[in-house]
């Protein structure tokens, strides 16, 4: 099929899905950098309970999306995105009255859970509207925001940090979230036809058919983990200046790859791309273990971004492509889940592995992880699929 009789992608629902996907992540990342800064400076908490309160958001990210896949294919899609978008939005609201670590805590726990929520009935949606022969392009697209809103939430937070304070920054994060609900609002969803509601059950929370893809994904995150929680200081030790500008080079190597992977996956390439992005996340990962000069710092920052943006929309579209309609949500809900698996062992191996042998070693364990994540592709990801893909 040539270009001229392919469906169109850019169409208004798509738009939109990535509109409102954009916003719900840039909301959220605006915090990233400024919240420790907050708790630290302004009510005077220790790092240890710091480090507390930014857990809460991943505990309760793990908590609900595992349940999400079974709401998302059993009730309304669109309606159920809505009002976890609305939740989350508020959430922001919280910030304003607690200053004490159990009610900061309690916030984050529960925007994790709402944030949880959203992103598996979004990128469902996303899926749904996206024509299936161009689903690979698409998703890689829809992915890019996330990496967009990644890069660009940190420098408007510390500017507005800096220039107006916490308080303004969480009034704009707030308005930034409910646009972005908004924008919801006018993805032209159809209604779905009634199927029964499937029993409550344990292959319900869990594609059971993308377990191997999920086992592989939770190798890749590992190290994915340790970048977005000690690159920083790692940069800072081996005398890299202007180290967070990492995050920068990495969504450049991101933005670039996924011009173009998410076109190979939808011609039938799909083994080819993630084997090659487990490939250069292995090199990548090899390199920046060993080679500690600027030019290879930030140089494995886009190659180590080449290869996540490569692999993601490859990865995802494993999971999807082995369920049907009605097992979307599940699917999107094992894929997330087996990200936010690997990027929590990662970020509390590599503080484990840093403190007592250097983070050098610990990214070394990360291109372990990736050269292991391609065997096991190798043996049973590449099979499973096969005897399994449903498009």
């Amino acid at each position: 099929m040539d270009n001229q009789q392919k469906p169109a992608l850019w169409n208004r629902n798509f738009v939109q899905c990535c509109i409102s996907y954009f916003l719900m992540n840039f909301s959220f990342y605006l915090l990233m950098p400024t919240l420790p800064v907050y708790l630290t400076e302004e009510l005077h908490m220790t790092e240890g309970t710091t480090g507390l309160i930014l857990s809460a958001y991943t505990l309760g990210l793990l908590f609900v999306r595992p349940l999400s896949g079974y709401l998302v294919d059993c009730f309304s899609r669109k309606l159920l995105y809505l009002w976890a978008f609305a939740a989350f939005a508020l959430m922001f609201a919280g910030y304003f009255w607690a200053s004490t670590m159990l009610a900061i805590a309690l916030v984050r726990l529960l925007q994790g859970g709402f944030m949880g929520l959203t992103s598996v009935s979004g990128n469902t949606i996303a899926v749904d509207v996206i024509p299936s022969v161009r689903r690979g392009e698409g998703m890689g697209f829809y992915g890019l925001t996330i990496n967009l809103a990644m890069s660009l939430a940190p420098l408007v937070a510390v500017y507005l940090y800096g220039k107006s304070g916490f308080n303004r920054l969480i009034a704009f994060a707030l308005l930034a979230a409910l646009i972005g609900m908004i924008s919801v609002c006018f993805i032209r969803y159809p209604k779905r036809a009634n199927v029964a509601r499937p029993v409550f059950s344990f292959d319900r929370f869990i594609l059971l058919n993308a377990l191997p893809a999920a086992f592989s994904y939770i190798l890749v995150a590992i190290p994915y983990g340790m970048i977005v929680s000690f690159v920083v200081l790692y940069g800072n030790s081996i005398g890299i200046a202007h180290a967070g500008h990492f995050f920068l080079y990495m969504a450049i190597g991101v933005g670039i790859s996924r011009l173009i992977s998410g076109r190979l996956v939808d011609r039938g390439k799909i083994h080819h791309v993630a084997i090659a992005s487990l490939l250069c996340l292995i090199i990548a990962f090899a390199l920046f273990a060993t080679c500690h000069s600027t030019f290879f710092f930030f140089g494995c920052a886009l190659l180590i971004g080449a290869g996540f943006g490569v692999g993601v929309p490859a990865f995802q579209c494993l999971f999807v492509n082995v369920a049907p309609h009605h097992r979307r949500g599940t699917a999107t809900s094992t894929f997330l889940t087996s990200f936010d698996i690997g990027v929590g062992i990662g970020m509390l191996s590599a503080g484990f592995i840093g403190t007592r042998f250097g983070l050098a070693v610990a990214y070394g364990i990360g291109a372990v992880c990736c050269l292991l994540a391609a065997l096991v592709y190798l043996k049973w990801v590449y099979a499973s699929f096969e005897r399994n893909r449903l498009l």
